[in-house]
């Protein structure tokens, strides 16, 4: 009986392996036969086509082509483009340290917001300077990438500035030498009260687990014992940093993250290696929609061991590891090696590139979704990014604020108002006590009237297009006397619409304020006044809610087919 089964599973192996080999074989030869045509398809093109093909550009399109159709993460970076590849993982380049923004009125650049301690802000460069040339070239009537890319250069060198600044009515010259500038990835932390701390952590750059750590020190000198960890808009970075941001407030020697690939290579697990600075203090995450790769890892491993409450809204959905690889001609690539995993077993990737529909890759229905559990028995679901534990959306921006303050034709009347109060106020309040007037609002409602300022009414547009239908249905002529009252009460009223708006676009264009005077501290600072989302996690993390949220579930029920054990 023995012998016989072992037959039976020698024969099977040898049928095995000659397929496995047959299917690898194939592989080789279509990658091959695709290579020799790509070429050859080349050779023909440059020496018969009518016109003379670029080279780098023609197969630069066709790179692009092919890496856009695996996921849109992996990417070629041509030599003229590493630098921008470093940057974007280290947070580092080298300039003058200052936001600019195109001035379509004006037809230029000016300087938006410098940053304390750099080089524009040391020069003295104020928001609305408009730049007029860089080293003898003009810089009016270009786009806002093509005067970035002259204000940064080298280290140390130094270059010629001429700006006009509108309050003066002149134009001035600096001489400015570019540093090496790398903004802090915490760009405030402070007590929401005597026992709550709270850390903004923008990205996961270099060194920002150091940040965190001075922090987290800081913040318990000054009494506190809840965290609320601000993770909205972190788009992500390093892993091995969100790591050691992990290992503070989890025990030495937890595995809290896997990665998997296609090679042993891509293959990784990673563990806390420290001893932490707090496992008991309760803590509360907030996260969003841009919350996304490290940032979800890190909100992530501290649901999934049930160490923090997230709050927010669900997040991005990027479970994919990216590796940078080196191209001949000093190119590179950033190429995805490896889904990760994290402590309950689940992968957070929302889209399945390997799936397309007419060209778009699929999300993952959440019917499909499986279900995993937390150490203390909650249920998660993978893919998708994480769903808060507490789910509240965050303030949103009415049409009118919208375009006023982020439309480019319609936010220049903004931009003038701002630069004007700067002006005549060398100092204002802290941001925790700033505030415009009422007569301040009632000059800004002043001058965007003046300004003839339009934006577009979604309710006349639906109104428009519901009237449209009705034509269409043949009901229109015995309701037109309720679509003409309707109108009328929709009417476009501007100076109504910005009184009903008053108190959110006082706050926009405070915080713009607010920014001149204290920079990104205190603009975060200020904004924190408003912030529901912020209202709510001190809520919770003050009551017995914290509690309940992280409570054991008995998870000896009966559950779906899709329910999968932790760490599968």
């Amino acid at each position: 009986m023995h012998v016989k089964r072992h037959i039976i599973l020698s024969s099977l192996l040898l049928l095995f392996f000659p397929a496995n080999a047959q299917q690898e074989t194939g592989h080789n030869f279509d990658v091959a036969k695709n290579m020799e045509i790509f070429t050859s398809l080349y050779r023909d093109l440059d020496m018969l086509y009518v016109d003379t093909i670029d080279a780098g550009e023609a197969v630069g399109y066709g790179i692009k082509a092919m890496l856009y159709s695996l996921d849109p993460y992996t990417v070629y970076y041509p030599e003229e483009d590493v630098k921008s590849l470093h940057q974007m993982i280290t947070g580092k380049y080298a300039g003058i340290g200052s936001l600019i923004r195109e001035n379509l009125k004006d037809g230029c650049c000016i300087i938006d917001q410098p940053y304390r301690g750099m080089p524009a802000q040391e020069a003295g460069l104020r928001k609305g300077d408009r730049i007029i040339s860089i080293d003898d070239s003009t810089m009016l009537s270009k786009p806002s990438d093509y005067v970035s890319n002259h204000l940064r250069g080298d280290a140390g060198s130094t270059f010629k500035l001429v700006i006009f600044r509108p309050s003066e009515n002149k134009e001035l010259q600096y001489n400015i030498t570019r540093r090496s500038i790398q903004l802090p990835a915490i760009p405030y932390y402070g007590m929401l009260n005597d026992t709550i701390g709270y850390v903004n952590l923008e990205q996961f750059t270099e060194d920002c687990a150091k940040e965190m750590r001075s922090a987290i020190l800081d913040l318990k000198t000054k009494g506190m014992r809840r965290l609320v960890f601000d993770l909205r808009d972190n788009g992500g970075g390093s892993v091995s940093e969100a790591v050691a941001i992990l290992n503070m407030f989890l025990p030495n020697g937890l595995s809290v993250l896997k990665m998997r690939g296609k090679t042993e290579r891509a293959n990784n697990e990673y563990f806390t290696t420290a001893e932490p600075i707090d496992t008991i203090m309760p803590i509360v995450v907030m996260v969003d929609g841009n919350t996304a790769s490290a940032s979800e890892i890190t909100a992530g491993v501290l649901q999934d061991l049930d160490r923090a409450v997230i709050l927010g809204e669900q997040t991005f959905g990027k479970g994919l590891v990216q590796t940078t690889i080196d191209i001949p001609y000093n190119g590179q690539l950033k190429l995805t090696t490896s889904k990760y995993y994290i402590p309950s077993g689940r992968c957070l990737q929302a889209i399945d590139y390997s799936k397309r529909t007419g060209g778009v890759a699929e999300h993952t229905p959440d019917s499909l979704a499986h279900v995993f559990y937390t150490a203390g028995g909650r249920a998660v679901k993978e893919k998708g990014g994480i769903k808060p534990d507490i789910e509240i959306k965050g303030d949103t921006l009415t049409n009118l604020a919208y375009y006023l303050v982020n439309a480019r034709d319609s936010s220049e009347v903004v931009l003038a108002y701002v630069c004007d109060y700067i002006e005549a106020h060398p100092s204002i309040a802290p941001p925790a006590e700033f505030a415009l007037t009422d007569d301040d609002y009632a000059e800004l409602s002043r001058r965007v009237l003046a300004s003839n300022f339009k934006y577009d009414r979604q309710t006349e547009k639906y109104l428009g297009q519901l009237k449209d239908l009705a034509r269409f249905e043949g009901y229109y002529d015995d309701a037109k006397d309720e679509f003409d009252a309707l109108e009328a009460k929709l009417t476009h009223d501007t100076e109504r619409d910005l009184e009903i708006n008053k108190d959110l676009i006082m706050q926009l264009v405070g915080r713009d304020i607010v920014a001149a005077y204290y920079y990104d501290e205190g603009a975060i600072e200020y904004s924190l006044r408003f912030d529901n989302q912020l209202r709510r996690a001190v809520e919770v993390i003050s009551s017995e809610e914290y509690d309940n949220v992280l409570s054991p579930v008995d998870t000896n029920t009966d559950t779906d087919d899709n329910t999968t054990s932790a760490g599968q």
